[in-house]
């Protein structure tokens, strides 16, 4: 007989979530009755067709967005006391296409949470930004850089080095290869690959990009009819009988994606 294993503890846990746009008659719910949790140390994927509210789940984890009804928890508090101070020292957001600070050069834009908080000497700061700088394979050159002057997989890596410049113990990503050539989202998911295994981070992620999902995902939730109707690992997802689910995974690209992924039992 085999010891059974204690499941990780749980960094996100949402139950019963409804969120919902408008007031009155004109309301509507992207979510209703959504269920989901999160376990230390995992990274999540949700997927979902266009309208499923897969950003808006993720700004319900930040906080930005409070349920209707139900509840969202992140690292044992609701979400939506994360909103203002001290929420970014839990929680890392890369966002889709970077949104860095125009103004700020590339050093500037990674520390810019840390100085915002007034307690470390700015020396101090300097140097933890240099080491996020360094952390995501930018050089020291790369800092006095401004945004406009990146290429798209390097304002990627400055987002990146942003979204870790607190330490949080979460990490939200939005698309995180969107706009990246080929070449450059497989470097990119081999950094956040790399990263992941190294800080111990839970990440969770939105993703429409097939290779991504199966390059990073330990899980995958499918995001279909205003709640989760499946999470489990990406393999044993792809089998579920669902419309959204058969046409996101079995098409051409699916079928390619998941041609040398070991099977599910290999997995269990």
């Amino acid at each position: 007989m085999t010891a059974e294993t204690t499941p990780a503890p749980e960094v996100v846990r949402i139950e019963g979530l409804w969120s919902v746009f408008g007031k009155g008659s004109e309301s509507f719910a992207v979510h209703q009755d959504l269920d989901l949790t999160v376990r230390k140390g995992e990274m999540l994927a949700l997927v979902g067709g266009s309208g499923t509210g897969k950003t808006v789940l993720l700004r319900q984890m930040l906080g930005l967005m409070h349920p209707a009804r139900g509840s969202v928890t992140v690292l044992g508090r609701p979400a939506e006391l994360m909103g203002g101070e001290g929420a970014a020292s839990r929680v890392g957001m890369l966002f889709q296409h970077g949104a860095l600070f125009s103004a700020f050069n590339v050093l500037d834009n990674i520390a810019f949470a840390l100085s915002e908080l007034g307690t470390l000497p700015p020396d101090l700061v300097r140097d933890a930004a240099m080491v996020k700088l360094r952390m995501v394979g930018l050089k020291p050159e790369h800092a006095t850089r401004m945004p406009a002057d990146l290429s798209g997989g390097m304002i990627k890596r400055v987002a990146l080095a942003r979204a870790l410049i607190m330490d949080p113990p979460l990490l939200l990503l939005d698309e995180p290869t969107a706009g990246l050539d080929p070449n450059g989202a497989d470097e990119f998911c081999a950094l956040v690959h790399e990263l992941h295994a190294a800080l111990g981070l839970t990440m969770v992620m939105v993703t429409h990009d097939l290779d991504t999902l199966f390059a990073l995902a330990t899980r995958v939730a499918v995001l279909a009819d205003k709640k989760v109707i499946v999470t489990d690992v990406p393999a044993r997802v792809a089998q579920f009988d669902h419309p959204f689910v058969h046409d996101f995974f079995q098409g051409e690209r699916g079928r390619r994606a998941m041609a040398d992924l070991p099977t599910a039992a290999e997995e269990h």
